[in-house]
């Protein structure tokens, strides 16, 4: 399979051919399962605080012993941890602490922050998700289902293209993709609804992805840079399906071929 290559300023120079990965044939399922089993890697960590609920010094279980002036017996309550919140001689005022069933106390089953999230995946299935995804960013029905038009994206550009200014870049960018530029740049906007109340108040679009071989760098405000050794699935598919706007650098294609035997 070939792409089309091109230059700083958006000239079509030629072509390049792409390594197999990108005629791979696409199993939605399987990237499904394995974006959605990746997912924990980039969620934040929670968990209860240590210690949580447990910092009141309640004296134990009740004692039920006779003639003790710090006992229970004869009062009519339970044996269940508890903390003395005023006393007059051997009588108490005391309420439930420490234990789950009382106000204050710690979860029974509080969520560990040291717990891993992440799910191992079979080797076979990881190779296949990645070859699933990046054969997504080139494959026209997938484009056209992701972006509901006529997309073209898995381009390649030269090298020089690494060094313009941003001005120049999105110069670039508006002469390749013509129509389809308003895809390109991150869009943050408000969301309409309820949304705005549950900690949710902005959505954006996922923009343009743009690979980079190994031993090369670029700093672009409003796309997504990322390097071939750094390439991952939900940067191929950021919600688990085939299909994204995609750019390549030459050296880029070369590592990739390299990575994805």
């Amino acid at each position: 399979m070939k792409a089309k290559l091109f230059d700083k300023a958006g000239k079509e120079k030629g072509t390049v051919d792409l390594p197999k990965s990108f005629t791979a044939r696409i199993r939605e399922d399987i990237l499904s399962k394995v974006f959605q089993a990746q997912l924990g890697l980039y969620r934040q960590a929670y968990g209860a605080m240590e210690g949580a609920g447990a910092q009141y010094s309640a004296s134990g279980i009740s004692k039920k012993k006779r003639h003790d002036w710090k006992a229970t017996y004869g009062k009519g309550i339970s044996r269940v941890p508890r903390k003395v919140m005023s006393r007059h001689g051997a009588s108490f005022n005391w309420i439930g602490a420490t234990v789950s069933n009382t106000r204050g106390g710690r979860r029974p089953h509080a969520p560990r922050s040291a717990k891993v999230l992440l799910k191992k995946t079979n080797k076979k299935e990881l190779a296949m998700a990645f070859n699933s995804a990046i054969a997504g960013t080139v494959d026209a029905k997938s484009l056209a289902k992701k972006y509901n038009k006529k997309v073209e994206s898995g381009l390649v550009f030269e090298s020089d293209i690494l060094e313009v200014k941003t001005k120049d870049f999105i110069a670039t960018m508006k002469v390749v993709f013509g129509d389809a530029f308003s895809t390109v740049l991150k869009n943050k906007q408000i969301r309409a609804g309820i949304g705005k109340m549950r900690g949710r108040k902005y959505k954006s679009n996922a923009g343009l992805l743009f690979v980079l071989g190994n031993e090369e760098s670029m700093k672009r405000k409003g796309i997504t840079v990322v390097n071939v050794c750094d390439l991952t699935i939900k940067d191929l598919s950021p919600n688990g399906e085939p299909g994204r706007l995609v750019c390549y650098t030459e050296n880029a294609i070369k590592d990739m071929g390299e990575r994805f035997k």
